[in-house]
């Protein structure tokens, strides 16, 4: 329940400017595949408040290929990938493993927050 509230905060920071959502081809792929229909326009509603969407590249390709060397999974590593390329400072994720194995990448240009993390951090 906290982390629903925390990612409803979130998203109540992106309204108010404080925080910017950034979208990429991964996420929207990822959106086009929920075969839930109302998870799904929920999820495009959402990243259509997103002021930039970051493409894959050559060189997101190879830098998710050099993510995955530290546990990630290549779905996810080009996520991270795609942040780091559109200058994202967060990447917030509810997934715990994601979480935990991002832990060990030694150059990500961006920190790995929960939600409730996120708050955490831009509230203090």
């Amino acid at each position: 329940m906290l982390e629903a509230e925390a990612v409803l905060g979130i998203l109540a920071l992106c309204d108010a400017g404080r925080l910017e959502l950034v979208s990429s081809e991964a996420l929207q792929y990822e959106t086009e595949q929920n075969l839930w229909p109302v998870r799904k326009e929920h999820a495009k509603a959402v990243l259509a408040k997103a002021k930039s969407a970051a493409v894959v590249s050559e060189s997101t390709q190879q830098r998710a290929r050099q993510i995955t060397e530290s546990g990630i999974k290549p779905l996810d590593a080009i996520h991270l990938a795609l942040a780091e390329a559109a200058g994202a400072e967060y990447f917030c994720t509810c997934d715990d493993q994601l979480l935990q194995r991002g832990k060990r990448i030694q150059d990500l240009k961006l920190r790995i927050l929960s939600p409730v993390n996120l708050v955490q951090e831009i509230e203090a």
